[in-house]
């Protein structure tokens, strides 16, 4: 049973999203006991496609703005002279040990049903199965791809860089235990893969083999814009992937030394000048290894680092573990994503246990630093600079480091509407035609013909099917 307090909790957290996701919905007064039964269904199969364990109907929260309105909902009635809790729980398959919590949010009554996902089959209501497409409730019949790809996480599990084979078996790795005798630390040569898990439960080398081997066929790239926006000229691109994960980490922070600037403060000069780096390297640095040992390696997409004319924006794939909350993030709670990845980090000093990552950076720029997308984690540091510089801290970056960007690029100059195709595919890879002519409210022969083009000059590839591949970025 949920505790008052921590139905409160939990009510918050989701209203802190941006907007609703497959696992959560939001309502006002509604009330259709049957459609509920079809939404409890939906919750917990998406919950359990999403890897959460517990999905959730709230009632008195309007679900466009996240407002608190209260609500009249009374889950204690009757249905057809039978209790709606019994009602519900004789239609679904298998039993689903589904709570109803009533607390009060600022004051106004909110109701919290908490229904936990589905555990080895999906879970039908009056014999049908549902499955939440975006904020859509639908038959998980009409989504033959999902349905498959939801029985095999029940089955295995969800995927994980552990689980999950390599598309690349010829792997070597020779720079890793390079890598490992820097630090003072001896690979055995014997041993190395079983004791780092590299392989699957077959015998084949995994996503994190791939990630430490000597090509980790990932082009983790840090991109360099004139302006505030990705609408503006992009100036450089650098690339520090396709080789051994640990190096291309070590060679991004060392970029983001070059990129933070050192400037003179000449205000209230006495004697000395005072210097002010452009940003803080401390929180740059915990943004990055936190963006590499986090990331939803498995999706087949990188972090990516985007330099603009005032901040410095790292993208992590992927959303918060099941386990973790709202609040257990900003407090510093520590759960891992890719846990051996994590495991490693620590066995190497890269990274440490104590949670001190995310007060670190909201200690110095706030909450709002972070930004929590659909698909990804952005953090977004922003630049102090001393003097006003305008929109062009692309061409000064880029001449203090020599980098310009090749013909190519300078000849590709998208527009609006392709540059915003790219911006949605970059977060969100596996999103759908469709779904992007909705987002960009634009019809379907300007996206095709904006993917033409974006796969033309090579900003975009498309892997695997059109129903259930991915796009995957190339610059």
């Amino acid at each position: 049973m949920v505790e008052i307090s921590d139905a409160v909790e939990i009510i918050n957290a989701l209203r802190a999203y941006d907007s609703e996701r497959e696992w959560f919905e939001f309502k006002g007064n509604w009330y259709k006991p049957d459609e509920l039964g079809e939404y409890i269904s939906a919750l917990s199969n998406s919950a359990a496609y999403e890897g959460k364990k517990q999905a959730y109907f709230v009632w008195g929260v309007d679900d466009a703005t996240h407002e608190i309105k209260g609500t009249g909902f009374n889950y204690n009635q009757d249905v057809k002279n039978e209790p709606l809790k019994h009602y519900l729980a004789r239609q679904l398959s298998p039993d689903v040990n589904f709570t109803f919590e009533e607390a009060f949010v600022e004051g106004k009554k909110v109701v919290l049903l908490t229904i936990p996902a589905a555990k080895s089959i999906p879970v039908s209501y009056a014999r049908e199965r549902y499955i939440r497409i975006g904020s859509s409730k639908e038959n998980l019949r009409k989504y033959p791809e999902k349905e498959s790809f939801l029985f095999d996480i029940l089955r295995h599990g969800m995927p994980t860089i552990e689980n999950t084979p390599s598309d690349y078996q010829e792997l070597s790795f020779e720079r890793l235990f390079i890598y490992y005798g820097a630090k003072g630390l001896k690979l055995n040569p014997d041993t190395f893969k079983k004791n780092l898990s590299l392989y699957t439960e077959d015998g084949k080398y995994n996503i994190l083999a791939q990630l430490l081997s000597d090509d980790s066929h990932m082009p983790v790239r840090v991109a360099i814009f004139s302006g505030k926006t990705k609408a503006d000229n992009m100036y450089s691109v650098r690339e520090f992937g396709n080789q051994c994960l640990l190096y291309s980490l070590d060679e991004v922070l060392r970029y983001g030394d070059v990129l933070n600037i050192i400037q003179a403060d000449e205000a209230d000069r006495i004697v000395e000048r005072k210097e002010v780096p452009l940003f803080e390297n401390d929180a740059f640095r915990e943004a990055v290894i936190n963006a590499f040992v986090h990331n939803k390696w498995v999706s087949g997409n990188e972090p990516m680092i985007t330099v603009f004319s005032d901040r410095i924006e790292i993208l992590s794939r992927g959303c918060l573990p099941p386990e973790q909350t709202m609040e257990g993030f900003f407090a510093g709670e520590s759960i891992p994503v890719n846990k051996k990845l994590s495991e490693i980090f620590l066995q190497l000093h890269i990274s440490e246990k104590t949670g001190r990552g995310v007060p670190k950076i909201t200690e110095q720029y706030g909450r709002d630093v972070y930004e929590f997308r659909e698909n990804s984690i952005v953090v977004k540091i922003p630049f102090r600079w001393i003097n006003v510089m305008d929109d062009k801290v692309g061409d000064k970056v880029g001449d203090k480091v020599g980098d310009k960007v090749g013909d190519k690029n300078k000849a590709c100059h998208l527009n609006q509407t392709q540059l915003r195709i790219l911006e949605e595919i970059r977060n969100s890879p596996d999103i759908t035609k469709p779904k992007l002519a909705d987002k960009l409210n634009v019809g379907r022969t300007t996206i095709d013909k904006g993917i033409s083009a974006l796969k033309k000059y090579g900003f975009i590839e498309r892997v695997g099917s059109n129903k259930s591949g991915y796009w995957k970025v190339l610059k």
